[in-house]
């Protein structure tokens, strides 16, 4: 029977197999090759195939050159029209005149008909284009033949009407053409502002025509739907606007009288109207917004106007934030589209900013001027604070209004920030009433359409119907039938509305996120707009000195209250920067008085020591009240004209206070000791110039490190106190005018030997260099140095003696280190015995001696170099065999 393999074993014959069958492939392959050759030897290589070319791309189209060779052709015969017209007019009676220009004119203006016909839509535009060029000379004929006595900018303003209307009407009896409607509307743009020239009619009246101008390309604008049309006006919008609402703005600012004041209200109102209509109208989110910014700035402009011109010249600023303010009232009450609501809130938040901007210099003139007083301190406090304020930099002046400024912009957001929590109690999205009264969610998305289809998914109701089952009504929701104000929930339907639509998706989640933080925002702005309020209030109002003191650390101690109290964790993080603030500015300003500085720091010591019991608050509030501490410590030493050096004693309670705080409270040691770090070197900075105190201050550091070395987690403290008590030391050494240098190597040389024996008994395989080599060098490096520059023979024989022993205890007990040192000690001490008798011999010794000496050392250290080597080699190996 056939056996029949595994299918394992089967499938590696098979491709072993394969394998032999392809190498027998390949060799019989290279072998008919081979014949080949042998076969046809005459025979030249066949030329590579040359690679297809590609056939050549025109670089333009036809359409295009169509375009261009009309558009120049037209261009011809437009300056062709207009030499004709300017230069050969003369040449000509006034029947020839009328008869060419009217005769090209109306050939001009009859063949775009025509060739429409045909489908030469192209030509025809060209066609047309010339035509309207020949009648703007037309006019400009007509003047200069039989209307010259009129006036000029009057009659041009007369003739762009009439264009414009004879052209919009050409336009559409033609049939599609673009250019003429485009042209009609570009004429249009001169009438109203050259006939306010002509009239020579006041700036008011020009700004006026300048504004009807972009109020009638607005509207032009949003009812056409031609595309080309619609891009014209909104050019023809942003330029008349460009140079109207400027305008009004400037005769609003330079106002005097009310009859001006009025008319330039009137005129910024106007323009708001019309910015707040494209709003309401534009189907783009992102128009509609900026349109209804715009709108609410200008309303802001008109209303403050007013107030100015009404006002004194210091309540300008608080005028437009008032205006401000309110919009931003409005835009939350009355019921808008969810666009013009988001700009009519950007309108009011820009103006607030503005106003808060107005503030911010005298703010810095309140927290940076007092820094003058450190170069005159205790000079004398002046009358008013706001002489101690302005020592660097002047106070701006109608400035008493200005704390006003940032107090309302901080009750705005605080009753915004109210708003807000209260509308998203409930479901946490805010809900605002629409303009039939119904409640809605999103109150910077909800939008009231006015008409247009329903949206999908949209949330709304009829004012007749059924919602959602297609009852007959004012609309059919679900089947996307056009109804006016359709609020109902449409399951199907189109989805694109002629007026802002909900948000929804990724706007929708980034809007309602911003809701739920705006409270929190809203707290951090109100706080600091209200310290800074209080800040400038002692300034501004021109307050006594004392008075103002006491009301800036009124300032502080609130700010710090509401840190403490406030149940909002993150208002802390605002409200204790601000504390300090306002804390460091008070030290600055009692800086002018003794017992104001004194009485500045003692408070303030004590509010951020009480601070410090809170919690959130003790890591910043103690390392404030410790830092308190120590100026109070210096401005006593000063007052009771202390030296320098004794006053640094008294500042050495704060570290003290400062290990014993860290150790009671763990959570703020890092702080606290670094702030006690801090007053330490400020006392050894005020006992440099007196030595023995210098020493008793370094002692006393070194007590207060060694006590923290003593917890369990600033072990390493222990190294800082050993180096300040070696510190200590060697000052009281200098003080004392030792100068024998083992004095001073000394005290590092016992206890460094010391840690290095009880480290090699701990780990015998510590090296000797770091055990006792740094121990050692502190010493015999030094002695060495004094021993050459000493005449004695006493330094020299005892560091010999020492260096002896060094070497023999590292060659008894094989250390290297101490064996290196002791042993390199003590040859260059022996050197500097012999060196004296070694000059004696040179003297004495002929000239020839020792360049003969030289070259016999040569020739020995020549002949005997290998076994030097090997010598030098064993020693190197027994020196490493050491510890």
């Amino acid at each position: 029977m056939t056996h029949v393999p595994p299918p394992r074993e089967e499938l590696r014959i098979l491709d072993a197999e394969l394998w032999q069958l392809d190498t027998r492939r390949a060799q019989l392959l290279a072998r008919r090759a081979h014949l080949i050759r042998l076969l046809h030897p005459a025979l030249p290589p066949a030329p590579p195939a040359a690679p297809p070319t590609a056939p050549r791309r025109p670089e333009t189209t036809a359409p295009r050159v169509q375009n261009v060779l009309l558009v120049l052709g037209g261009i011809l015969l437009t300056v062709a029209a207009i030499a004709f017209t300017l230069v050969s007019w003369g040449d000509m009676g006034i029947v020839g005149r009328s008869l060419v220009l009217a005769t090209v004119t109306m050939a001009a203006l009859a063949a775009p008909v025509f060739l429409l016909k045909r489908g030469l839509r192209s030509t025809a535009e060209t066609v047309t284009g010339l035509g309207l060029a020949l009648t703007v000379l037309d006019a400009y004929a007509l003047h200069e033949a039989a209307l010259n006595t009129v006036d000029g900018t009057a009659y041009a303003a007369v003739a762009a009407a009439v264009l414009a209307g004879t052209w919009w009407a050409y336009g559409r009896e033609v049939g599609p053409l673009r250019l003429p409607p485009v042209a009609a509307l570009a004429a249009a743009q001169f009438p109203l502002v050259l006939g306010a020239v002509a009239a020579d009619a006041g700036p008011h009246t020009t700004t006026a025509a300048l504004l009807l101008t972009a109020a009638f390309d607005t509207v032009v604008a949003l009812r056409t739907s031609t595309k080309h049309l619609r891009v014209a006006a909104s050019v023809g919008v942003y330029g008349a606007g460009g140079w109207g609402v400027p305008a009004a703005c400037v005769l609003s600012w330079e106002a005097v009288g009310p009859g001006a004041v009025a008319r330039s209200a009137a005129l910024l109102a106007f323009a708001a109207a019309v910015a707040l209509y494209a709003a309401w109208r534009v189907p783009q989110r992102g128009l509609a917004t900026g349109a209804a910014a715009t709108g609410g700035l200008l309303l802001v402009a008109a209303l403050g106007g007013v107030l100015r011109a009404s006002l004194p010249g210091l309540w300008t600023v608080p005028g437009y934030l008032a205006c401000g303010i309110v919009l931003l009232f409005a835009a939350l009450r009355v019921p808008l589209p969810g666009p013009v609501r988001r700009g009519a809130l950007g309108a009011s938040a820009a103006v607030q900013g503005l106003a808060v901007m107005w503030t911010l210099p005298l703010v810095l003139v309140a927290l940076l001027g007092p820094v003058g007083w450190t170069g005159q301190v205790w000079a004398g406090a002046p009358s008013h604070l706001r002489d101690a304020v302005t020592v660097w930099a002047p106070w701006p002046a109608d400035a008493a209004s200005a704390p006003l400024v940032p107090a309302a912009v901080a009750v705005a957001a605080v009753l915004l920030a109210g708003a807000t929590r209260a509308a998203t109690a409930d479901t946490g999205t805010p809900r605002v009433r629409t303009a039939d009264g119904a409640s809605a969610s999103g109150a910077a998305d909800t939008a009231t359409t006015d008409t247009g289809p329903t949206t999908t998914a949209a949330t709304s109701t009829t004012d007749t119907g059924t919602p959602g089952t297609g009852t007959p009504g004012t609309g059919t929701p679900g089947t996307g039938t056009p109804g006016t104000g359709t609020t109902a929930t449409a399951p199907t339907g189109p989805t694109a509305p002629t007026g802002p639509a909900h948000a929804t998706g990724p706007t929708a989640a980034a809007t309602t996120a911003w809701r739920d933080q705006a409270p929190a925002v809203a707290g951090h702005a109100a706080l600091v707009l209200a310290w800074a309020s209080a800040l400038i209030i002692p300034a501004a109002w021109h307050l006594l000195y004392t008075v103002g003191l006491v009301a800036q650390g009124t300032t502080a101690a609130a700010v710090l209250a509401a840190a403490v109290y406030v149940r909002r964790p993150h208002l802390t993080l605002t409200a204790v920067p601000l504390s300090l603030l306002t804390a460091g500015s008070l030290v600055l300003l009692s800086l002018a008085s003794r017992p104001a500085t004194l009485t500045v720091l003692a408070v303030l010591t004590a509010v951020f020591a009480v601070a410090a019991g809170h919690r959130r608050l003790t890591a910043v509030c103690a390392s404030a009240s410790l830092a308190g501490a120590a100026g109070l410590a210096c401005a006593v030493g000063a007052a009771a004209e202390w030296p320098p050096a004794h006053t640094a004693l008294l500042v050495l309670t704060v570290p003290a206070a400062a290990a014993l705080l860290a150790a009671r409270v763990p959570r703020a040691a890092v702080p606290v000791e670094a702030t006690g770090a801090c007053a330490a070197f400020l006392a050894v900075g005020l006992a440099v110039t007196d030595p023995p105190v210098l020493a008793l201050v370094l002692a006393l550091c070194a007590v207060i490190a060694a006590g923290t070395a003593v917890r369990a987690d600033r072990r390493q403290a222990g190294y800082v106190a050993a180096a300040l008590f070696l510190l200590a030391t060697w000052v009281r050494l200098g003080s004392w005018g030792v100068s024998t240098p083992e004095a001073y190597t000394l005290p590092v040389t016992v206890p460094a030997l010391a840690v290095g024996f009880l480290r090699r008994r701990r780990d015998p395989r510590a090296s000797s260099w770091s055990a006792y080599g740094p121990g050692l060098s502190a010493t015999l490096v030094p002695s060495l140095l004094a021993a050459w520059a000493d005449a004695d023979w006493q330094r020299p024989l005892l560091l010999g003696t020492v260096a002896l022993a060094v070497t023999l205890l590292g060659a008894r007990h094989r250390l290297q280190a101490p064996l290196v040192l002791g042993g390199g000690v003590l040859v260059l001490d022996a050197l500097h015995e012999l060196a004296p008798y070694l000059v004696q011999l040179a003297g004495v010794l002929p000239r020839w001696l020792p360049p003969a000496l030289a070259g016999l050392l040569l020739l020995v250290v020549g002949a005997t170099y290998e076994q030097r080597i090997r010598d030098a080699r064993r020693a190197r190996e027994a020196l490493g065999r050491m510890g």
